[in-house]
């Protein structure tokens, strides 16, 4: 396949593979407000970035829409997480009015160890919420508290997965890892999840999660493009990505728009790997139109 070399190579690439589009299970779409916060805070290189991470695609939300739009990206989220308690609903409120207006946007959703969690994932999952973020690292909560029992059992119930940022890159702390979550998937091993970054930099153990339990998947956000934030991925691991992307549980993620390179490069690094078109149109398509019932 030829690799898109630049964002107008897009469209030309997956009309290649004899794809409607692509789905891009890893897209940040907040109140401005918090996207600005958020930009802030890469722009300082914070404590929980570690390195330089410009952001190449700081436009207002009409544009980045189009843009997604003109690429062809059919579906995408609208990533959104607490880093205290007392946030989670109100931005589950704005997801939920994006979506309604932004056809192509799976309604998403969040939430935060905190009184009246259970409570407030159901009113989101009655509201139609299709994926929920979890970000282990910013929110520094452990995904094992008592509070949040009940609400991995009702992911686990609706079938409605969980995008969860638990692996420790680019800064660990104590809940990062794939033994807290774990913890999880073995008190509910019906849950979906989505594990974001493929689990860098703990590859091997997020992939013996997916050998474990046949609904986690993982997105490609970020590994084997040219940006050191995240770790290498192992090249012994190559053949368990191909199988897993074969199955359907290897989706394209990006981070679009907090991201340092162009759009393409995440999709050129993907087809640099030689994984073969038939996998590559499972990560791109198949394999998140079958989890969120879009084929």
């Amino acid at each position: 396949m030829a690799e898109p070399h630049s964002d107008s190579a897009v469209a030309s690439f997956w009309r290649a593979l004899g794809l409607p589009g692509i789905i891009d299970v890893h897209v940040h779409f907040m109140p401005q407000r918090l996207m600005s916060a958020v930009w802030g805070y890469f722009d300082e290189a914070g404590p929980l970035i570690g390195t330089e991470w410009p952001i190449r695609y700081r436009d207002s939300e009409e544009e980045r829409l189009a843009f997604l739009r003109g690429l062809g990206v059919r579906a995408f989220t609208s990533l959104t997480y607490p880093h205290r308690p007392g946030m989670a609903e109100s931005l589950n409120d704005w997801t939920a009015q994006f979506a309604a207006r932004v056809p192509e946007c799976l309604q998403t959703a969040t939430f935060f160890p905190e009184p009246g969690v259970a409570d407030y994932v159901r009113r989101a999952l009655d509201g139609g919420t299709r994926v929920f973020k979890v970000h282990l690292q910013v929110g520094g909560f452990d995904p094992r508290a008592k509070e949040l029992d009940e609400v991995w059992g009702m992911l686990a119930d609706a079938g409605v997965p969980a995008l969860v940022h638990a692996g420790s890159g680019p800064v660990a702390n104590g809940y990062t890892g794939p033994g807290p979550f774990g913890d999880v998937l073995a008190r509910h091993p019906g849950l979906t999840a989505i594990v974001a970054h493929l689990g860098a930099p703990e590859f091997d153990g997020f992939f013996a999660l997916a050998d474990r339990y046949e609904r986690v998947h993982l997105d490609t956000t970020m590994v084997f493009t040219r940006f050191a934030a995240l770790a290498a991925f192992p090249d012994a691991l190559l053949p368990r990505l191909r199988d897993l992307g074969l199955d359907g549980r290897i989706l394209l993620g990006t981070d679009f728009p907090n991201i340092p390179y162009e759009y393409a490069h995440q999709l050129e690094s993907l087809a640099a790997l030689d994984l073969g078109d038939d996998w590559m149109r499972s990560v791109c398509w198949h394999g998140p139109a079958k989890l969120f019932g879009l084929a």
